[in-house]
């Protein structure tokens, strides 16, 4: 059964949004998996990220950490598209806590909270099982190869301030087109996702009339997951991503910069529709990007319209 993810991993560092590649930093296993047309969705996680931040050079801030937490609302719902399985999630994430740094040669702390960056996906599969109902889906004789394209988008909605350094938003649009592959092999899923984040300037960037842009970043991720049982599954995940180089109202280009993430997920049944999901991920390599340990906990319902023909 599709498990909807609240892209917690990638929210958790939105803080540090200015580094550029928070929102590269999904790790999503089973993004693409099969659910009868007419699933809804609704979830809700938490999760608590500590660690080292290195900023790009056009924000002199150095030897950076900070302790985040973030909570999101997820909402999520399947449809038929011309006999197609299509996805349509969003989430509202709101994050809260405290980071310290050098500026310059002083050492200074701050303490942030507000409204993140709302992540909504659209996606569609074009290759593997159609879009079906309910009954059909239990009647399946046996799982395919899953060729699917998602389109993901952040929005300028969090909490910004021109004259600060570090914020919770953008203020910015991105958008990401990605085409995934899961192949199943009995009880294993391979995943792997290949996406290209797309950014809008920041007009109004620091100190308050400045103009940022930042070139393209491709986002690479890879999962292995096996099933248990129904509802109960494991994954190790992993994501690279690289790019992304940084201007400064029209300065030359920061270096590009590559980093990559490790972690696993656990998904647990509960009662009747719900579930429980357990994830954790750890920056390994890179020279930008927030390399925090994040640990994040979701619990979700799912519910079917089984008039849904």
């Amino acid at each position: 059964m599709r498990i909807l993810v609240v892209p917690l991993l990638a929210l958790s560092g939105l803080i540090f949004a200015q580094a550029g590649r928070a929102a590269a930093q999904d790790l999503e296993p089973r993004a693409y998996s099969v659910s009868p047309v007419g699933t809804s969705f609704a979830g809700i996680a938490f999760s608590r990220s500590s660690g080292d931040v290195s900023f790009d050079p056009t924000i002199p801030i150095t030897n950076a950490e900070a302790t985040l937490y973030s909570t999101a609302l997820g909402l999520g719902h399947t449809f038929g598209v011309f006999g197609r399985q299509a996805l349509i999630t969003a989430a509202l994430p709101y994050v809260w806590g405290n980071a310290s740094g050098d500026v310059g040669n002083q050492q200074q702390s701050l303490s942030r909270s507000g409204l993140a960056d709302v992540h909504t996906r659209a996606s569609i599969n074009l290759l593997g099982d159609p879009a079906m109902s309910v009954a059909e889906f239990a009647k399946r004789p046996h799982r395919k190869l899953i060729v699917g394209v998602s389109l993901t988008m952040t929005s300028p909605s969090g909490q910004y301030g021109n004259t600060k350094l570090v914020n919770l938003g953008t203020n910015r649009w991105s958008f990401k087109p990605e085409i995934g592959f899961s192949h199943p092999i009995k009880k294993v899923d391979l995943d792997l996702y290949v996406g290209v984040w797309f950014f809008t300037e920041n007009g109004s960037y620091y100190p308050g009339q400045s103009v940022r842009s930042q070139a393209p970043l491709t986002s690479t991720q890879g999962h292995i997951s096996y099933t248990v049982r129904r509802g109960l599954w494991v994954a190790f995940d992993s994501t690279w991503y690289g790019g992304g180089a940084v201007r400064v109202d029209g300065g030359p280009p920061t270096e590009r910069e590559g980093d990559t993430r490790l972690g696993g997920t656990i998904s647990l049944p509960l009662a009747k529709g719900q579930s429980f999901k357990l994830a954790y991920s750890s920056g390994v390599s890179g020279a930008v990007g927030a390399k925090f340990d994040t640990i994040t906990g979701g619990w979700q319902y799912v519910w079917f319209d089984r008039h849904k023909k």
